[in-house]
Order: C-alpha cells, then sequence, then structure tokens
C-alpha cells in the first residue's frame, strides 16, 4: 500500500508561487509514476501535472502550462509541484496520485483512473 503525504498548501497573493511536496512510502519509489491533481469547489478532479519513473518525462496540463514544473527526488521519495503567477482559479485541493502503470512513465497519464493511490490533498487559496 503507497502512503501519499501533501503539503505545502496555504494562503497566497495572486502573482504569487507556491511549491507543493508529496512524501511517499510504502513501495520502491522508482515503480511509481506520479501526478497531481486539483478540485476547486463545486467542480470535478482535473489533472495538473504528471512525471515519469525516472523525472526524464513530464506532463503539464494547459492551465498551468509555462508557469509549473514538475519534479521529483527519488533518493527522498518525494515529488514537487511549483506554480508561478498564481491566479485564482488555482485555487482547489491539490492531491497527488501515485500509479505503477507501465505506459504512465513514458505517454503520461491525465485520467484519475489510471492512478491507484491519492493523498489526503492538501488546500490552495489564490487571493486576488
Amino acid at each position: 500500500q503507497v502512503l501519499l503525504v501533501e503539503s505545502g498548501g496555504g494562503l497566497e497573493p495572486a502573482g504569487g508561487s507556491l511549491r507543493l511536496s508529496c512524501a511517499a512510502s510504502g513501495r520502491a519509489f522508482t515503480d511509481l509514476s506520479m501526478g497531481w491533481f486539483r478540485q476547486a469547489l463545486g467542480e470535478g478532479r482535473e489533472f495538473v501535472a504528471a512525471i515519469g519513473r525516472s523525472g526524464s518525462t513530464t506532463f503539464l496540463a494547459d492551465s498551468v502550462k509555462g508557469r509549473s514544473t514538475i519534479s521529483r527526488d527519488n533518493a527522498g521519495n518525494t515529488v514537487a509541484l511549483q506554480i508561478n503567477s498564481l491566479r485564482p482559479e488555482d485555487t482547489a485541493v491539490y492531491y497527488c496520485a501515485a500509479t505503477d502503470a507501465e505506459h504512465c512513465s513514458n505517454y503520461g497519464c491525465y485520467r484519475i483512473a489510471d492512478y491507484r493511490n491519492w493523498g489526503q490533498g492538501t488546500r490552495v487559496t489564490v487571493s486576488s
């Protein structure tokens, strides 16, 4: 069983930056491709970013492309999401997710159903 714990959420001003982190345990981290999703109040959960097992392949949603990066530290079993130039529409609960599906590492997985393990989420509020 993979345990995922997110951290780094909070209240940020529009135009600012945030860095979310997710710590994984319970499985060899290099077996896992990792993803970030978010869910705004009253909305469905949406894909934000994904990273393959080695960290050499990354995928970003159009909504954050150009102002975000996803990275991982395989020695430390963590994955991070950095979002710059924050907008009020970035306000959401952000979830870390993990999958051991082979194709996700090379091609990226964007669907909720592709991920087997989820964190509890960390709330991000961007003030205008």
